[in-house]
């Protein structure tokens, strides 16, 4: 166990690419599983000008979810494609949502103070730009739509 951590701190530090003997031997695989993987479209190494596989931090990382996902969970290579797609379309919706957020965060942020006719003309009456304040009914429930007052 204590090999694992020290072998996988020393993956860390590198930068340049392994080859696929220093990768199966680090993890404790056959070569032709790292290929095996390569050909299922779970791994893509970068290739040298001799056309030598080469595993880059990155492709470490997803050998280790690949592995962990086989070895400790018993997934077998269909499921881990489905996995890793999911958990690729998640960062990307992720993505998405962050620049949404900010988005709306700038157009909250640059449009003008309405002016007190306008707000008056609203639908839903505003006290500040930030707080949507809803008017209650006689029996004292917040009505999202607004009272007869408010119209």
């Amino acid at each position: 166990m204590e090999t694992n951590v020290a072998q996988r701190e020393q993956k860390k530090r590198g930068k340049a690419g392994y080859m696929i003997s220093a990768v199966a031997e680090m993890y404790n695989l056959h070569p032709q599983t790292l290929r095996l993987y390569e050909r299922e479209g779970l791994l893509a190494p970068s290739r040298s000008i001799g056309n030598t596989r080469l595993y880059t931090q990155e492709d470490l990382e997803r050998l280790e979810v690949i592995l962990s996902l086989t070895r400790d969970l018993g997934v077998n290579l269909a499921g881990v494609e489905i996995i890793l797609n999911m958990r690729r379309r998640m960062t990307e919706l992720e993505k998405e949502m962050e620049a949404f957020v900010e988005y709306v965060r700038q157009e909250v942020l640059n449009r003008p103070i309405p002016s007190h006719q306008t707000m008056e003309n609203a639908m839903v009456r505003i006290g500040s730009p930030h707080l949507v304040r809803f008017l209650r009914t006689r029996a004292g429930v917040s009505s999202p739509r607004g009272s007869s007052e408010s119209r």
